[in-house]
């Protein structure tokens, strides 16, 4: 399927959708709704969502459960949770109050703060 990816981050209307994130020099908003971008994402025939929130990305303080939950709400493809993942238990959560397809980390398996086999574990101890 096509994935995309969406970098976003809150604002005091909900979630705004940000480019160019991967160097503070130039990164900037779109301008756009998270919730309206990704509706308009899966029909112009998306298969899938990989929402990044900014707020959260490389905190490892947990997922943002209610951006996610909003983001669920709104599709109906497969959802993928990325930002935030700072414990096996983050894991678990996410995928229990968010109801996301999968979730991601990064900073935390490379540095081993995590495992790939502990995430397995604590998913299957929580019942995922």
């Amino acid at each position: 399927c096509v994935v995309v990816g969406v970098d976003s981050r809150r604002n005091r209307d909900g979630w705004e959708v940000f480019q160019y994130t991967g160097d503070t020099r130039t990164i900037r908003s779109t301008g756009r709704a998270m919730l309206d971008w990704i509706a308009e994402a899966q029909d112009r025939g998306a298969g899938e969502i990989v929402l990044n929130c900014m707020d959260q990305d490389g905190v490892g303080e947990g997922y943002d459960i209610g951006q996610l939950a909003a983001a669920r709400a709104r599709l109906s493809i497969p959802l993928v949770a990325s930002g935030g993942a700072g414990s096996a238990e983050h894991f678990a959560e996410v995928f229990a109050r968010a109801d996301v397809s999968g979730a991601l980390a990064a900073g935390a398996f490379h540095a081993g703060r995590l495992t790939i086999p502990g995430v397995k574990d604590a998913l299957a101890a929580a019942g995922v």
